[in-house]
């Protein structure tokens, strides 16, 4: 479960520097969720077990479902994958997508297989005519499309056109192809034009999105590891998103499926999009702190990780900044002198608490919290 930030009223803002004007695009269908127009910002990740065996796919699958992620891809490189894959869709709570590369026959068994969507990379997936024979699978089936253009595997022309990877490169063969869609009366696609380069990944999205009304699912491609390729990801997607552009984010770290959900919520939560789970505000810690903050908060954040419903919960080590930060949270604690601290609830103080209980007596009130919303 997740909701809008409350100061999201239409079009008038109660704090007006808070206010991000989604670009309008038309909305999609990929499976039963809705991507584009005025539907929230999907959070997907791709799996990385081998998709011919259905049931290690699945578990992964099931622990990405419970992190929040809405749609989630699996790579289709052969007969033995897309085989699986209607095992898979029938399986998952989740509609799937099939990611084809150089293959267009994947594409084909894809969709009668079952997916709810086909990304497929322009320029790997060969001609035009094979181009068109994926489009009519997709519209005999019901899926909709994703044109995925990546600076790393860029049209031969477009690169000899160029010179290198460009914004101007990515933005033409995504036009080109969707194109090809539109002129076939397909119109359920959406476009992604990736690249590792935060710059060029920011440059091209934003002339892309001036350039065509279509969903765009926004990412860094290939980021790096879990801190650094989450830091790469927030500059580039939270450029992006501060904009208004972008109707579905993917994460690409190297590190389980599941950390990518996990920031791709935090990025929406960061910015007021959309919200799930417990948002914990935390100081860094100082001398002033009346308990081991890191600790206590590295517990709280793992003991808390099973609650969807979205609420927040301050936890500051000393009375500087505490109580003020607590006025705007669900649930609060603020360190203070002789081993306890102040509980606030609701923004207000509420009741003392002694350090060493802080642990449990605040999972409790949380999880007592959430049960109301």
């Amino acid at each position: 479960m997740d909701s809008h930030h409350p100061d999201d009223r239409n079009h008038t803002h109660v704090r007006p520097w808070r206010a991000i004007e989604r670009r309008k695009s038309r909305q999609i269908m990929v499976g039963k969720v809705a991507v584009g127009g005025n539907a929230p910002i999907t959070v997907q990740s791709m799996t990385n077990t081998l998709t011919s065996d259905p049931q290690a796919t699945l578990r992964q699958i099931a622990a990405m479902e419970e992190a929040g992620a809405d749609i989630v891809r699996v790579s289709c490189p052969d007969v033995d994958s897309t085989h699986a894959l209607k095992t898979i869709v029938e399986n998952a709570n989740v509609p799937i997508v099939a990611d084809i590369h150089f293959h267009y026959k994947r594409a084909i068994e894809a969709a009668k297989a079952g997916a709810a969507c086909l990304r497929i990379n322009p320029g790997n997936i060969g001609s035009a005519d094979r181009v068109k024979e994926v489009i009519q699978a997709a519209k005999d089936y019901g899926c909709s499309m994703r044109i995925g253009v990546n600076a790393g595997s860029l049209e031969k022309d477009l690169m000899e056109k160029y010179g290198e990877p460009c914004p101007e490169a990515m933005v033409e063969s995504a036009l080109y192809h969707a194109n090809i869609l539109r002129d076939h009366d397909f119109h359920e696609f959406k476009i992604s034009v990736k690249a590792s380069d935060v710059f060029l990944t920011v440059a091209a999205y934003n002339q892309l999105a001036d350039a065509i009304d279509c969903p765009l699912h926004i990412g860094v491609t290939e980021a790096g590891p879990l801190r650094s390729g989450t830091i790469r990801s927030a500059i580039g997607l939270g450029n992006l998103l501060w904009a208004g552009i972008g109707d579905t984010l993917r994460v690409s770290l190297a590190a389980d499926p599941v950390e990518e959900i996990k920031v791709g919520f935090d990025l929406l939560k960061s910015l007021g999009l959309r919200h799930r789970g417990v948002n914990i505000i935390a100081c860094p810690s100082c001398a002033r702190q009346g308990f081991n903050v890191i600790e206590t908060v590295a517990k709280l954040e793992e003991r808390l990780a099973h609650i969807a419903k979205p609420m927040s919960l301050s936890i500051i080590g000393c009375v500087v900044n505490g109580p003020g930060e607590a006025l705007y949270t669900d649930v609060g604690f603020t360190g203070g002198g002789a081993g306890a601290g102040m509980v606030y609830v609701g923004g207000k103080p509420d009741h003392k608490l002694s350090n060493a209980d802080m642990i449990e007596h605040i999972v409790g009130l949380v999880e007592a919290h959430a049960d109301t919303l």
